[in-house]
């Protein structure tokens, strides 16, 4: 019977082994702990998986065949190989238990996370810290197969999430707003200024389906952007990049105040739209109700208790 009608016992090549070292089925089975008929059968069983002999048992003590001469180094270094492989998997799980696991949309980052994490590290020590930066849709992707501890994003309270609240809760840790803005003139006044009373179509760089930012601006303004004065001449998910072609000029956009306040205060950019076409959101960082790892847990008090 050959091993592709039987399945292999690792407790057979541990047996193998133990034999092999000790010459004597008594001896073997002892330093095993197992009764010597059960001894006996594991080695006739591991006979039977490789399909010829392993051990010669007419000689005294008993000593391997050729053909368990040949198996016998390729069995002690899997073993070996194994065990080693183990404890580096618990090595890996211990790390990955104590380590903190954010996703974070592509804006915040790169312009909130940084300072956000300096002041919850001045109140609590952290281990290892893995973020993967992404849009929307994906981080919300991450959560839902519980790859990551965490989600920091936008939100308001009008616009659905895909996390359900029944599984998922938010602390609201920061307020940011999306400000239209546009590249200046020469004379520095706004390229692109938002007024109907001027009946111009004015550019609008928005974003993509899968961003958050995008997701709030159609849930909030649906009908205002997809008619005069307004026509859609770029789209993407990275509010950089949005920032990046309003500042050549090709038209206006809703970026985070978080992300441009500096351009704003240098002239940079400037307001393209009065109060009215100003977005209020939130920062929002949501884990998943069950209880997490300790370290996990323990930023949850500080967020909270902020």
């Amino acid at each position: 019977m050959g091993p592709g009608n039987r399945p292999l016992d690792l407790e057979w090549l541990e047996d193998f082994l133990a034999l092999a070292d000790s010459g004597s089925f008594s001896r073997a089975a002892q330093r095993r702990s197992i009764a010597q008929p059960a001894f006996s059968r594991h080695i006739k069983s591991l006979e039977e998986w490789v399909g010829v002999d392993l051990f010669d048992r007419s000689a005294h003590p008993t000593c391997l065949t050729e053909a368990g001469k040949r198996f016998h180094p390729a069995i002690d270094e899997l073993l070996q190989r194994l065990e080693v492989s183990r404890l580096k998997a618990r090595a890996a799980h211990e790390q990955a238990a104590s380590s903190l696991r954010f996703a974070a949309t592509h804006v915040l980052s790169l312009t909130f996370f940084p300072q956000w994490l300096s002041g919850i590290e001045a109140q609590l020590r952290l281990g290892a810290i893995q973020m993967i930066s992404d849009n929307l849709v994906a981080c919300e992707e991450l959560m839902l197969q519980r790859r990551v501890q965490f989600l920091l994003c936008h939100g308001h309270s009008s616009v659905p999430c895909r996390l359900d609240d029944t599984q998922f809760v938010f602390a609201r840790i920061s307020d940011d707003v999306l400000l239209p803005v546009s590249a200046p003139l020469a004379g520095g006044t706004p390229q692109y200024w938002i007024d109907d009373s001027l009946k111009k179509t004015q550019p609008i760089l928005a974003y993509s389906q899968e961003s958050g930012l995008g997701r709030i601006m159609r849930t909030l303004m649906p009908s205002e952007l997809e008619e005069e004065p307004f026509t859609t001449v770029f789209t993407a998910h990275h509010a950089v990049l949005l920032k990046t072609m309003v500042m050549e000029g090709r038209g206006i956009a809703w970026l985070p105040q978080s992300l441009i306040k500096d351009e704003l205060g240098t002239g940079k950019l400037l307001l393209a739209g009065a109060s009215q076409w100003h977005i209020p959101v939130d920062i929002r960082l949501y884990r998943q109700r069950a209880a997490l790892a300790a370290p996990a847990e323990a930023l949850w008090r500080v967020v909270d208790e902020r």
